[in-house]
């Protein structure tokens, strides 16, 4: 298998524009001056993708997987976002066990 030095280029510019999207957007939420409702939609962003990036998953699978989505869902209103995966994936391991 070889890599076209064009295909490298291009792979490393979007790890690179990525990169610095997401330094960006740390670097100028902390900036914000957010009124409570506006902190708190912020707040929920990481619930909310993590939700999104499951839900495919939980809709197309079996019974374990839609299960494990709603408690991790469950999860995701009070646990930090790593936890909430970490809930995502115990549920799913005995979820999968019992059904």
């Amino acid at each position: 298998m070889t890599l076209d030095p064009t295909n490298l280029v291009a792979i490393l510019g979007m790890a690179i524009v990525t990169y610095f999207t997401r330094i960006a957007g740390l670097a100028l939420a902390g900036r914000l001056d957010l009124s409570p409702r506006a902190q708190a939609a912020f707040d929920a962003i990481p619930p909310a993708v993590l939700i999104a990036v499951i839900a495919p998953s939980a809709l197309a699978t079996g019974w374990a997987e839609t299960g494990a989505a709603a408690i991790a869902a469950l999860a995701a209103t009070r646990l930090p976002l790593l936890a909430v995966v970490a809930v995502g994936v115990v549920a799913v391991v005995a979820l999968r066990a019992v059904l």
